[in-house]
């Protein structure tokens, strides 16, 4: 029940903990997603809550609903404008040469018959920038920080996978694919003046556990 993945909830607003494997949008060949159970989130409106932005099937983590159209449009310019604040965690598949940095790799969108599309590097494309820290290693593998600094589909993906040549874990379009891929939206926080901003913890997912202890002390 997504009633009960809820890390904060006001009149205006709700954020989710979505869980990894369940889409935003309603499939094209039908089954469960956030869209198909927004009824679920109304606790009295009359309105279904909407979803402001978008998190890939196989990321967990935090997912802003607005509760009617104004604060739809007000969450959505500034979510457009940089304003909300996210932190995301990911595995990737190797171990970055350095401890930070910041990714600077604008990104377009590449349809082909045999691959269908994705996204990727094209210095035409639309400007997107990527803060980044290493938290811990492990075997071979790095759990970081990402921080983006702009909202382009895919993007820490390709930022990932490009930008610092490391794939996130289980990327089944960037990476080598695998059981679920390690990207998680740990926090957002959306200033709201003069109301208190939104903001939101979601809690650590089982398939990162052999990193808790790095996600402990990075915080």
């Amino acid at each position: 029940m997504l009633a009960d993945l809820i890390l904060f909830i006001d009149a205006e607003a709700i954020l989710l903990d979505k869980p990894a494997g369940l889409p935003v949008d309603a499939p094209r060949a039908g089954g469960a997603s956030v869209e198909s159970a927004l009824e679920s989130l109304r606790f009295g409106f009359q309105r279904n809550p909407a979803a402001v932005h978008r998190l890939d099937r196989d990321t967990s983590g935090c997912l802003l609903l607005a509760r009617n159209p104004k604060a739809h449009k007000r969450f959505a310019a500034a979510f457009e404008e940089g304003l909300a604040e996210k932190t995301y965690l990911a595995v990737l598949d190797g171990v970055p040469e350095s401890e930070s940095g910041r990714i600077s790799l604008a990104l377009s969108k590449r349809s082909t018959r045999e691959e269908g599309w994705r996204m990727v590097p094209d210095r035409k494309g639309k400007p997107a920038f990527t803060d980044w820290r290493l938290l811990g290693q492990v075997g071979g593998q790095a759990l970081v920080e990402f921080r983006p600094r702009t909202g382009r589909t895919h993007q820490l993906r390709v930022h990932a996978a490009e930008g610092l040549g490391l794939p996130i874990v289980g990327d089944p379009v960037y990476g080598r694919g695998g059981a679920s891929m390690l990207l998680h939206a740990q926090r957002l926080r959306l200033p709201r003046d003069p109301k208190p901003a939104i903001e939101g913890l979601a809690p650590l997912p089982e398939r990162f556990a052999r990193w808790a202890e790095f996600v402990a002390a990075g915080a």
